[in-house]
């Protein structure tokens, strides 16, 4: 639950909460940091500075990388163009020049732009060679995740329950769709994942939809969470996680939920299980890895659903998403430290420490290492080997 509420912005001020939620202040305990022998350690390429970061504010704001260059952005409204070679800064602006822009979702990088939104509701372009605003428009609701480029549009799920299509080029918008919003929502929305003319995304009604990317037109709806219990908190179903589309199955999973694997001919499930999440996992060859809203790093079999090992040593360290990188599952958590475990078993094969503002973003693999951004707004690229 520490994810974070759509009404509230600031990590400090949900921790309070959460323990007056529970009743006991010491309801909700990070665990200790575990001790790790390192089997190697990264070194570093570059490093630059990017605004002021984003803070202690809730965001899932993570850099991306093309067209040869790193972008990235801080809250506030600076967007940075780093050379993803030489970490030369390419171009800088400042959207936050007369106001804070609060960037919020992104960043995409397509059709020769740059694509990010702002907790206002504005979708913006940047040309991706001078960093010149191309359009700016405004969706009605904020924009906490991810857009999504393809088929010639810029699609992204708001706060209000809405996913939007905007023109690629021009910013002109093609068709929305709305779904119905409970009272109380954990605060992020899933990012649109998509395939062969059809985007996929999660609802905080606890439904995954589908519609055509041409026209927005619904191709089926497919409930992953059902709200239970007493309470408000104890009936959230968020669908906040980004679908996962590999081969013929979509991943999908609930926070009070399921994890699940759906057939994208019939839009059924292949299989079920139940686990908890609002983070972003990942899928690699038939393994998944998740991370539960306990935050337990949890693998499972991709192709039935069978758990194969849970690692619980970073329990509630505010985990990003995990990423795969130079064959391991790599995890950044809230005081600053990025965690290496072994996919076979879950075991810890390397440890570092990056600064005590923490890590929000999970790391980006780039082609010959990975570039990680701290809550401070220093953004680094460091090479396994």
């Amino acid at each position: 639950m520490h994810k974070g509420w759509k009404q509230i912005g600031a990590v400090a001020v949900l921790g309070a909460l959460l323990a007056g939620c529970a009743g006991e202040e010491d309801s909700i305990q990070m665990a200790p940091v575990p001790v790790v022998n390192s089997e190697f350690t990264p070194t570093q390429a570059w490093s630059s500075q990017v605004g002021d970061g984003v803070g202690q504010y809730f965001s899932r704001l993570s850099p991306t990388e093309a067209y040869g260059k790193v972008f990235a952005a801080d809250r506030e409204g600076v967007v940075k163009a780093i050379g993803s070679e030489d970490g030369q800064t390419v171009w800088s602006v400042d959207l936050g020049e007369e106001a804070p822009a609060l960037i919020s979702g992104g960043l995409t990088a397509s059709y020769n732009k740059v694509y990010l939104g702002t907790e206002t509701g504005d979708l913006i372009a940047l040309d991706e060679e001078t960093g010149d605003t191309v359009w700016r428009s405004n969706v009605g609701g904020e924009i906490l995740s991810k857009p999504l480029a393809d088929a010639g549009v810029v699609i992204v799920n708001t706060s209000r329950g809405e996913l939007a299509a905007f023109d690629a080029e021009s910013g002109e918008e093609r068709w929305r769709i709305s779904s119905d919003v409970p009272n109380l929502t954990l605060r992020g929305d899933s990012s649109p994942a998509s395939v062969s003319g059809g985007v996929f995304w999660g609802m905080g009604n606890g439904r995954l939809g589908a519609a055509f990317i041409e026209n927005g037109n619904i191709i089926w709806q497919q409930p992953i969470a059902s709200p239970k219990g007493a309470t408000e908190i104890d009936r959230l179903v968020d669908v906040d996680a980004s679908p996962v589309i590999e081969g013929s199955l979509l991943y999908a999973v609930g926070y009070n939920g399921q994890l699940v694997a759906i057939d994208l001919r019939s839009g059924r499930p292949a299989w079920k299980r139940t686990y908890s999440s609002a983070t972003d996992f990942l899928v690699v060859g038939s393994y998944l890895f998740l991370i539960t809203d306990k935050d337990h790093v949890v693998a499972v079999d991709a192709r039935s659903g069978t758990e194969l090992w849970q690692n619980n040593d970073l329990e509630y360290r505010q985990l990003t998403a995990p990423v795969a990188i130079s064959g391991y599952v790599v995890v950044g958590d809230a005081e600053g430290y990025l965690h290496w475990m072994e996919p076979n078993s879950g075991e810890f094969v390397a440890q570092q420490k990056l600064d005590s503002s923490g890590i929000a973003a999970a790391p980006v693999k780039v082609e010959d290492g990975y570039v990680v951004i701290t809550r401070d707004g220093t953004i680094s690229k460091k090479q396994t080997l």
